[in-house]
């Protein structure tokens, strides 16, 4: 852990963690090895499954054929827990389908037993430290943490003498609050882990610090000067909405109300909740109504991606843009949300000129919205950038690369392999 970190009891936070030296912009403050990692069953054949690395030619398993690795160094080591999974994959079928966190909560199970002792990863806080808030659940929660150990008893009994009901309701408590998604350079989502020493860190809407990963390691780097003694704060959600949508995402997922400089003042919320300015300016009742349309249509569009046909998706998303346009600006948040949904379903159907359209007016806005150095606007660029590319748009696919770049080099380091496939695609072109 290159910088001197200090943990600490933050007013009002609980446990926190403090700079013990300056740290400059995009300079790494610490990184934190994965404790245990799951690769999503869908990025198989795509990514290593035991250290992450995307690359072609991986060898697969011999005995499942679902897994793949870099070569036989990756494949013993992630043995331990590609055992818990590769008979049972073969067993079921095309029944196996535990999910992402039944997977990830079986290797702990597995590492706990393996590892007794305080590991690398937990330099800062350990996973017994972790909060699980079990007092706080609801009975929705409760079901799908019930529905879950129901699962690792269906799919990985042959493996475990597991621990007692009480014991496994904390767990996956604990780790619905303190699990990490890992995401691609493109925000693609690549699968779950547990980083302790990361987890110890709190929350504000305006981060000084941004987590990347290379592989399966965390890289905590910051985005703000940081002096010596200041807390260090990370960002727990999406910051494009506003104040009221965040908090309830924070309640809702992490059982606290945000107190950050933001939060309190609001400042950003008029111009992301930003109505349409011609004729006369729609009355109070008609923009509320619309809010709610519009977190409705957001939660709507959430549960359809499991069930309905692109077509339909993209239907849902025209209709609303429609509906939403006749009160709000095309760079409110809740517009730009069903802009960004289009797109990638544009994306999925490969229809390049359409999710180039959607993307062209999300940027923009994008910029303006989210905070300095965000992922979410690297992302962005970087998609309308391979767009431009692959349209034969050269000059605007290098300028929106280079964008990307410019963040990225920040948040993620000049060594990162993203940055280097980067460089190597605008050489190319």
């Amino acid at each position: 852990m290159p910088g001197p970190m200090e943990r600490f009891l933050s007013e009002g936070k609980g446990r926190g963690l403090k700079a013990g030296k300056d740290f400059g912009i995009g300079e790494l403050v610490f990184t934190c090895p994965a404790y245990t990692h799951v690769l999503t069953v869908n990025e198989r054949g795509n990514h290593c499954e035991f250290c992450f690395a995307r690359k072609e030619g991986l060898a697969k398993c011999g005995r499942c054929k679902l897994a793949f690795y870099c070569n036989v160094t990756c494949q013993k080591a992630d043995w331990p827990m590609h055992k818990l999974e590769c008979s049972s994959m073969s067993k079921f079928g095309q029944n196996w389908n535990p999910s992402e966190t039944v997977r990830l909560l079986a290797r702990i199970l597995v590492k706990q037993k393996m590892n007794p002792e305080k590991t690398p990863s937990e330099e800062l806080l350990a996973v017994s430290e972790f909060e699980s808030h079990l007092d706080k659940l609801d009975n929705e929660k409760r079901e799908l943490i019930e529905s879950d150990i129901a699962a690792l008893h269906h799919f990985y009994s042959k493996h475990f003498d597991f621990p007692d009901r009480a014991a496994l309701i904390e767990l996956f408590a604990k780790v619905n609050c303190n699990g990490f998604t890992i995401e691609d350079e493109e925000l693609s989502h690549l699968g779950s882990a547990i980083f302790p020493s990361v987890a110890l860190m709190n929350h504000s809407c305006c981060p000084n610090v941004i987590v990347t990963y290379k592989g399966t390691t965390a890289e905590v780097r910051a985005v703000k000067e940081i002096s010596p003694g200041e807390e260090i704060f990370t960002s727990y959600i999406d910051l494009l909405y506003p104040t009221e949508d965040r908090q309830d995402r924070l309640r809702d997922s992490y059982f606290f109300t945000c107190d950050c400089r933001e939060c309190a003042t609001k400042a950003k919320d008029k111009e992301k909740l930003e109505i349409r300015k011609y004729g006369e300016p729609p009355k109070p009742e008609v923009i509320n109504d619309m809010i709610k349309y519009a977190r409705n249509i957001i939660e709507e569009f959430r549960r359809a991606k499991h069930y309905k046909t692109p077509c339909e998706l993209l239907e849902i998303c025209e209709l609303s843009l429609d509906k939403m346009g006749s009160t709000f600006e095309d760079n409110n948040v809740y517009m730009l949300h069903m802009m960004y949904q289009a797109m990638g379903v544009c994306l999925y159907m490969q229809d390049w000129d359409g999710a180039l359209r959607y993307g062209q007016k999300i940027i923009k806005p994008y910029s303006k919205h989210y905070p300095a150095y965000s992922l979410n606007v690297a992302s962005m660029w970087l998609k309308l950038g391979r767009l431009y590319m692959g349209l034969e748009h050269h000059s605007a696919g290098a300028k929106a690369l280079r964008k990307a770049l410019a963040i990225m080099e920040v948040a993620h380091g000049k060594d990162h392999p993203y940055i280097l496939e980067i460089q190597k695609e605008l050489e190319e072109k």
